[in-house]
C-alpha cells in the first residue's frame, strides 16, 4: 500500500501527487508539564528511529492550573528550543486539544498533524485507540519515571527544592523568563476564603 492509503487516513485534496514515503514518520504525545529529561530521552530516541518525529503537545487548551500551569505556546517554546540545543530537526510541534470524544480523538489528531505511521506510547487507552484506527504501535523508550515526571518538577518548584537537575538547561530558562516558578506556586494555593 502506497501513498495517503498507507496513512489509514482518506485521501485529502494535495496528497495524491506527494512522493515523500511516510512509513518512518512517528507521533508521540505528551502534556510536557513542563518538558523533563525524561521526556528528552524519549524524545530522542523516537528521532533517531523516525525520518520525522511529529511531537503532540495533548491537553493543549489547559493552562494556570495545578497539574497543567504551562500554556501550548509556552510548551512548544520549551519542546522547540530543548532540542534545537541537541542538535535535533526532524521534528513538528503540533498542539492538540483535547475532545474528550474518543470513538473521534483520533481522527482529531490525524487532522492536526503532518502525516505518520507509527505511534509511540506506553499508555493503553491511546495504544488500542490508534491500533484499531490502523497504526503501527511502538512502546515509548522507558525513563526513570519515579526521578522524571512533570508531577515531581512541579512537587520540587512549589516545595523550593531542586528542579532545574530534572529539567533541560532551556526549560529552566523559559520557566525563569515567564515567571512559572510564582505561577505554579500561586496557583497551588489553596483558597481559604475571605
Amino acid at each position: 500500500m502506497t501513498g495517503t492509503a498507507a496513512l489509514g487516513r482518506v485521501p485529502e485534496k494535495g496528497y495524491d501527487h506527494m512522493e515523500t514515503d511516510f512509513s518512518k514518520y512517528s507521533l508521540v504525545i505528551g502534556r510536557f508539564q513542563p518538558l523533563h529529561l525524561g521526556h528528552m530521552e524519549v524524545i530522542r530516541k523516537c528521532a533517531e528511529e523516525s525520518d520525522h518525529l511529529t511531537i503532540g503537545i495533548g491537553s493543549a487548551q489547559y493552562s494556570h492550573y495545578p497539574e497543567n500551569p504551562f500554556t501550548a505556546g509556552e510548551r512548544y517554546l520549551m519542546i522547540e528550543e530543548s532540542l534545537r540545543d541537541e542538535g535535533i530537526s526532524n521534528f513538528s510541534i503540533v498542539p492538540v486539544e483535547d475532545l474528550n470524544r474518543y470513538s473521534i480523538w483520533v481522527a482529531h489528531v490525524v487532522s492536526m498533524c503532518p502525516p505518520f505511521t507509527c505511534v509511540y506510547s506506553n499508555n493503553p487507552f491511546t495504544r488500542r485507540l490508534f491500533s484499531e484506527a490502523g497504526f503501527e504501535i511502538k512502546a515509548s523508550p522507558l525513563y526513570s519515571r519515579d526521578i522524571y515526571s512533570g508531577t515531581e518538577v512541579r512537587r520540587r518548584i512549589v516545595a523550593d527544592e531542586d528542579w532545574r537537575s530534572l529539567v533541560p538547561h532551556a526549560v529552566s530558562e523559559i520557566i525563569d523568563k515567564i515567571d512559572g516558578v510564582g505561577r505554579i506556586k500561586d496557583i497551588n494555593i489553596k483558597d481559604t476564603g475571605i
